[in-house]
């Protein structure tokens, strides 16, 4: 498959909704079936500095403020989009991130209480103002994530039923507010029946 273009689509939802698996899935559909060169990645940790500053974000033990925690997630996403996401897309690659500006909005601005209208324009700053061409929510209820998590927690995983709530109540916000762009996916269907969903949705994209 030729493409005419490159696309970056980005993959959103609270801990434990199974978007990392469908992302792989994705990827290897798109690289069997389609033929087409994918660029994988994720925020936080992006290949290279990226992944130092993940181990910041989420394996620090100490208190974080949430300004601090939010600008360790900007500064992840800026070196993200230029060293990653825009060659690529320029190069005509289908780009995969593994959640993107949605989950500062979701996690530090719903979640967190910080202001929304600061995070968008921050957020554009970070990326140079490029948005996803396609943003999937893989959407279940906090009670579904919180049995999926397990046992083991990092530090935001950690924050417990009501965090996750407003966060994913954000996501529906952000979804409603941008039907266009963002999609919301029912993800507390077998893997199969949500792949396939994840297909045709790419599929109306090209």
């Amino acid at each position: 498959m030729n493409l005419k273009k490159g696309y970056f689509i980005t993959f959103e939802g609270i801990d434990g909704c199974g978007k990392t698996t469908q992302m792989e899935l994705l990827a290897d559909y798109l690289r069997d079936v389609k033929d087409v060169a994918v660029i994988e990645t994720r925020e936080p940790g992006a290949k290279g500095l990226g992944e130092k500053i993940r181990g910041l974000l989420l394996d620090y033990d100490g208190e974080v403020s949430p300004q601090c925690e939010m600008f360790l997630f900007l500064a992840d996403r800026a070196q993200n989009i230029d060293m990653i996401v825009n060659p690529a897309v320029e190069s005509r690659k289908i780009v995969l991130c593994d959640r993107h500006t949605d989950s500062t909005i979701a996690y530090q601005g719903y979640g967190r209480g910080l202001d929304i209208e600061e995070l968008t324009t921050l957020n554009s700053l970070a990326t140079r103002h490029r948005k996803p061409d396609l943003t999937i929510i893989f959407d279940v209820d906090v009670q579904t994530s919180l049995c999926r998590m397990g046992k083991e927690h990092d530090r935001i995983e950690a924050e417990g039923a009501e965090f996750l709530n407003s966060v994913r109540n954000g996501y529906l916000t952000i979804a409603k507010m941008e039907p266009d762009r963002v999609k919301v996916i029912d993800a507390t269907r077998s893997i199969d029946e949500i792949h396939k969903d994840v297909v045709n949705l790419v599929e109306k994209l090209f």
